[in-house]
C-alpha cells in the first residue's frame, strides 16, 4: 500500500540461515571487482619537504617503479627554486590486472629560502584549485558520466631528521593544511638517527602535534567501528614513520632485498626492524588507499563545496562560468608503466 504522511519505514535484518535458500547477494562484490578493474581508479599523491630529503627515491620506492618528477624528466638538474613551483607526474600503473592513474605532485623550492614565509601558498591553491575543478564538473548540466579526479588524496609531509623538535615552518604548514588534506608525516633518512634518538624524536614530533593543534591522517573522528579504531590507534602510536629509501637492490642471505649499503651493513628498506618504510606503505596502499580517497570526497572535499555554495554572492551559473584562474603553472608528464 502506498505510504501516508504519518507512516514509519519498518526495517528488518534477515540472516542467511533465514532464507529459503540461496539468493546471491555476495555476488555483487565480484561485481564491484570486475567494474573496478575494468576501469581502474585514480590515486593522487603529493610529497612536500625540503630539496635533499629524498622525496623522489621514496615515491619510488612506494611504488617500485621510476614515477617521481626526476626520474620522468629527461636530464634532471636539481636547482634551488627561487619560488615553489609545483610538479605533477601521472602514470599508469598495472598489477595483477588492476590499473591504477598514479599522479605525484611535487613541491621544488618548498622550505629551502632564508625567509620561507608564507611558501605554503603555492601548495594552499593547488589544493582549492583541484576541489573547484571537480565542483564546476558535478555543477555541469551535462556532466562527464566519471568526473576526472586530481584531488590530493594524501600529502606526504617530509621532516628533517634534526632529532629536535618541529620548526615554525612545519607547524604552520601542517596547521594551515591539516583541514584541507591529509598529511602523513615522515621522518625523512632516518638512518641518520640513533634506535633511542629516533623514538625520543617522534615522542617530542607527536606532542609538537598535540599542542599545536594539528590534524594528521588518521584523524580519531573518522574512525567508524571498534576495529577500524583498534588499527588506527596502533597506526597513530607510531606517527611519523622514520623512513629510509633506495630503488638498489643487494644480497643479503641469498635473497635481493632493498637496501641501502654502508661501512657497517645494509639497511634493509622493508624490514621494520631497520626502518618504518614497510608501515608507510601498508598505510598508503595496502590498507587505507581507499580511506584516503573517502576521506578526501567524503569530508574535505565536501566541506570545501559546502563552502563554496554558501558563500553569499554565490549562485550556479556564476559558479560555472566564473574565470576562476585554474591555471596554476604545474608541469604536467605523462607515462605508462606495466608492474
Amino acid at each position: 500500500c502506498p505510504p501516508t504522511r504519518n507512516s514509519q519505514q519498518q526495517t528488518s535484518f534477515k540472516r542467511g540461515s533465514d532464507l529459503f535458500g540461496y539468493v546471491g547477494i555476495d555476488a555483487v562484490l565480484e561485481q564491484m571487482q570486475r567494474k573496478t578493474m575494468k576501469a581502474g581508479f585514480e590515486f593522487n599523491i603529493m610529497v612536500v619537504g625540503q630539496s635533499g630529503l629524498g622525496k623522489s627515491t621514496l615515491v619510488n620506492t612506494l611504488f617500485k617503479s621510476k614515477v617521481s618528477r626526476k626520474s620522468c624528466t629527461s636530464n634532471f638538474e636539481e636547482k634551488i627554486s627561487k619560488t615553489v613551483r609545483l610538479h605533477a607526474v601521472s602514470h599508469v600503473i598495472e598489477e595483477k590486472g588492476v590499473k591504477m592513474k598514479l599522479t605525484v605532485i611535487d613541491t621544488p623550492g618548498f622550505g629551502d629560502q632564508i625567509n620561507n614565509e608564507n611558501c605554503w601558498e603555492p601548495i594552499v591553491k593547488y589544493v582549492n584549485e583541484q576541489y573547484e575543478k571537480y565542483l564546476r564538473e558535478e555543477l555541469n548540466i551535462n556532466r562527464k558520466r566519471r568526473i576526472p579526479d586530481s584531488r590530493v588524496h594524501c600529502c606526504v609531509y617530509f621532516l628533517p631528521a634534526t632529532g629536535h623538535r618541529l620548526r615554525p615552518i612545519d607547524v604552520e604548514f601542517m596547521k594551515r593544511l591539516g583541514k584541507m588534506v591529509s598529511i602523513v608525516p615522515v621522518i625523512a633518512k632516518a638512518d641518520t638517527l640513533t634506535v633511542e634518538e629516533r623514538q625520543e624524536f617522534k615522542e617530542r614530533i607527536r606532542e609538537d602535534l598535540t599542542a599545536n593543534g594539528i590534524c594528521v591522517y588518521p584523524q580519531r573522528e573518522y574512525d567508524e567501528d571498534p576495529e577500524e579504531r583498534a588499527l588506527n590507534d596502533r597506526i597513530r602510536k607510531s606517527i611519523p614513520f622514520a623512513v629510509v629509501g633506495t630503488d638498489k637492490e643487494h644480497q643479503v642471505n641469498g635473497n635481493k632485498v632493498l637496501g641501502r649499503k654502508t661501512k657497517w651493513g645494509i639497511i634493509e628498506v622493508e624490514n621494520v626492524a631497520h626502518c618504518e618504510f614497510a608501515n608507510l606503505r601498508d598505510l598508503l596502499i595496502r590498507s587505507h588507499l581507499q580511506d584516503l580517497k573517502d576521506v578526501t570526497h567524503n569530508i574535505l572535499y565536501e566541506t570545501y563545496r559546502v563552502q563554496r555554495l554558501n558563500e553569499s554572492n554565490m549562485n550556479f551559473s556564476e559558479l560555472v562560468l566564473s574565470t576562476w584562474p585554474l591555471g596554476n603553472g604545474t608541469d604536467k608528464c605523462e607515462t605508462e608503466s606495466q608492474l
